[in-house]
């Protein structure tokens, strides 16, 4: 048997966790609207992201609202001013096309 114990693994190093991507489920749904949107735009535009980043940032900030997420500023996850301005543009034609 080897020093690093039964599965190779080495005992005498502390794991390190990983600075993003653990949050909380969304067990209640509290985001599941802005999701569905996200994931239909998704779908409806052959699966390109770039199309759909309004209603990723708005999935986004669902989650830090309703504490799913640490809150963080939308440039720290790669939403710039440039973002930002198409998303307003898009949020106003959503909008409109519900009335």
């Amino acid at each position: 048997m080897s020093a690093g114990g039964a599965f190779g693994g080495n005992r005498g190093l502390r794991p390190v966790p990983p600075e993003k991507g653990v949050f909380p489920l969304d067990h209640m749904h509290l985001c599941d609207l802005e999701k569905k949107e996200y994931l239909s735009c998704l779908k409806s535009t052959g699966h390109k992201s770039e199309e759909c980043r309004h209603l990723s940032r708005k999935y986004l900030e669902c989650r830090m609202e309703k504490n799913l997420m640490a809150k963080q500023d939308m440039s720290e996850l790669g939403f710039g001013k440039s973002v930002d301005a198409e998303t307003k543009s898009e949020e106003k034609t959503e909008q409109t096309k519900e009335k």
